[in-house]
């Protein structure tokens, strides 16, 4: 029961935005967020929504639903697409099956920094990757939130060396090239939505998964994991996408609007990573007791999963010469 209701009220939330994706008349437009209060997500949905409603003298206001209330994250982007929802915040990774090219974002350590993925947003890929999303999956990508490095959490044991990971049941999203990952790794990943994982981690069906220290503070994830693996294999970079449908039903001036608040609201969002991520941290290891380790080994996970999983996706993400495009921008040697 409880199901169909969720279901109904998705319903109607979704039938409600879309007496106002016809026009430029004043309208509270919806974004759908995947991850909790506290989040990354959160922030930067705050910031644009506020400037959004500046920037528009009042005229357009948003509504944040928080925690997947409006599906799944993969769920969103089709609806975004069809025009039942405005506009979505979630990780690239879920993006990717609709836009392949956006895949290039999940290579195993295709950033090594976070300053990396700066340079990414402010260059030509960034801007391609907008117009293919467009393209594919009819929507349109107008901010992104920095969330972090993906680090490995569970509740078995500490995970220092990749010898470590014997034994660890790993959920993982859907995503083929995360999956594939795990498999250079030397391990089979469970592939599990979002929605489900804290009950997965609490049940047992999964020992740990990988998502920023934001996330899984957010996700409240200290009360169903006991270690920390730092690892830097994927900087989480998460878009914020908007029905390109609606966007083109906007007139000049509320299409500015949107994309300025997009682009002020993600500078933003690197401000608030690195103000709240060492916060963050201490949160985890003194309210819950979370111990963190330092991978004693990185190079040979990095090692083995560029030389496994890079060559099987150059063509999915739009070929290797646009993975040495990136890493040219980025100041690192082509493959």
């Amino acid at each position: 029961m409880k199901d169909i209701n969720n279901k109904i009220a998705k319903v109607f939330i979704l039938s409600a935005s879309m007496v106002f994706c016809a026009s430029s008349v004043a309208a509270k437009w919806n974004i759908a967020v995947g991850d909790g209060g506290g989040s990354a997500q959160e922030a930067l949905g705050l910031k644009f929504s506020e400037l959004l409603n500046k920037k528009t003298n009042g005229k357009h206001s948003t509504k944040l639903f928080l925690n997947g209330q409006l599906g799944s994250e993969q769920d969103t982007v089709n609806d975004v697409a069809i025009g039942t929802l405005d506009f979505s915040i979630l990780a690239s990774n879920n993006l990717t099956p609709f836009s392949p090219t956006v895949g290039i974002l999940s290579l195993p350590y295709i950033f090594e920094s976070f300053e990396q993925a700066q340079t990414m947003i402010a260059g030509p890929t960034q801007a391609e990757l907008v117009k293919n999303t467009i393209r594919d999956a009819g929507s349109r990508i107008i901010g992104w939130t920095y969330t972090g490095f993906r680090v490995l959490s569970n509740s078995k044991k500490p995970v220092k060396q990749l010898a470590d990971l014997e034994g660890l049941v790993v959920r993982v999203p859907k995503n083929e090239i995360m999956i594939e990952t795990y498999r250079s790794w030397g391990i089979n990943p469970t592939p599990m939505s979002w929605s489900e994982t804290f009950t997965g981690l609490q049940q047992g069906v999964v020992d740990g998964q990988d998502t920023p220290y934001t996330t899984i503070y957010a996700m409240k994830f200290g009360e169903v994991q006991n270690y920390i693996a730092d690892l830097h294999y994927s900087f989480l970079l998460e878009p914020l996408i908007i029905s390109e449908s609606l966007f083109q039903d906007q007139d000049k001036a509320t299409q500015k609007a949107i994309i300025e608040a997009g682009k002020e609201a993600t500078t933003y969002s690197v401000q608030w990573l690195k103000d709240q991520e060492l916060v963050i941290n201490n949160e985890l290891v003194n309210k819950y007791g979370i111990k963190i380790d330092t991978l004693q080994d990185e190079k040979e996970w990095a090692k083995r999963a560029q030389k496994a999983v890079w060559p099987k996706f150059y063509k999915s993400v739009g070929g290797k010469d646009k993975v040495n495009s990136l890493l040219r921008s980025l100041g690192r040697d082509e493959v």
